[in-house]
């Protein structure tokens, strides 16, 4: 098949990683460790297994390691990129392997949805840098009616976190975020040593598949991300007490939550659960939500 510049489209099967002095050093403000490892790279695009015509966009190519697994399978690819020195070289490697389109920018500012030709069509995948990840994250599930799935490589700890099940020591503010609007699967793990240069921890790599149609549907989105965020702001406090002032304990009450119990104890229906009923009993409204107050009957009026 014939790329949009004439060339063959070569088969990731013989991908070569190009580490010439062509590319600049790694920037440690960008954060950048770049892939090297064949094998990881070849489980990698196995684990995604692009096909022609998927709508893909790379967040982050770098050297474009992946990038050209990727692009040869799928035959164009939008990638996006921040740094402007990595841009001309990545060009012409991947001259004649199909039709790409580089974006410079900031991932966080990108409208990936601008990129999608009908909702839930984008297949999104990146290496992200450690100190972005969960603003990076964020970001892509305020898009995610735009995307189809993610495959990320993240810091192995992040991925935990994201997976992680409620009552476990890892189960978080980020595990319930995530999991209210995507299913989340800790793929495998990958070493230091794949990466130029080495970081000093273990990255794994996740898949992310947006919920359609959510499971536990939310009122207000704005205000479970403040509920979420404030129970789990001191882990050790009970929800009576990590919620005053937002949350009245009559209203967990009435939606079956002990407010004696801690937040990594509820669930992410439990947490959807209760936001909606904040949602409902004080609409649109900054004061602290309390169950209506059932009014008094006077028996001299009464029948």
């Amino acid at each position: 098949m014939e790329s949009h510049s004439g060339g063959r489209r070569r088969s990731h099967k013989h991908l070569s990683v190009d580490v010439s002095p062509n590319y600049p050093k790694p920037r440690k403000r960008f954060g950048q460790n770049f892939l090297h490892d064949r094998g990881t790279i070849q489980r990698i695009l196995v684990t995604v297994a692009p096909q022609p015509n998927d709508r893909l966009v790379e967040i982050g190519p770098g050297r474009g390691a992946i990038t050209e697994g990727l692009l040869a399978a799928a035959g164009e690819l939008d990638v996006v990129e921040l740094d402007r020195d990595l841009i001309e070289p990545l060009r012409k490697r991947l001259a004649g392997t199909g039709v790409l389109r580089i974006h410079q920018g900031d991932a966080l500012a990108f409208d990936l949805c601008a990129l999608a030709p009908s909702p839930a069509s984008l297949r999104v995948v990146g290496n992200l840098p450690y100190n972005l990840s969960t603003p990076l994250l964020f970001r892509f599930l305020d898009q995610a009616h735009c995307i189809r799935d993610l495959h990320l490589m993240l810091q192995r700890e992040v991925v935990e976190r994201i997976a992680a099940e409620p009552g476990s020591k890892t189960y978080g503010r980020l595990s319930v975020m995530i999991q209210t609007w995507c299913q989340a699967q800790s793929l495998f793990r990958i070493g230091p040593g794949a990466f130029t240069p080495a970081p000093k921890v273990e990255s794994a790599f996740l898949r992310l598949l947006p919920h359609r149609p959510l499971p536990f549907p939310l009122d207000d989105p704005e205000l479970h991300g403040r509920i979420v965020a404030a129970a789990f702001s001191q882990r050790r406090k009970t929800l009576r007490n990590a919620l005053s002032g937002l949350v009245d304990p009559g209203i967990l009450e009435g939606v079956g939550i002990d407010p004696g119990r801690r937040a990594e104890t509820l669930s992410v229906m439990d947490f959807a659960r209760l936001a909606n009923a904040v949602s409902r009993y004080c609409p649109g409204d900054d004061r602290i939500a309390k169950p209506p107050v059932r009014p008094e009957i006077d028996p001299a009026n009464s029948k």
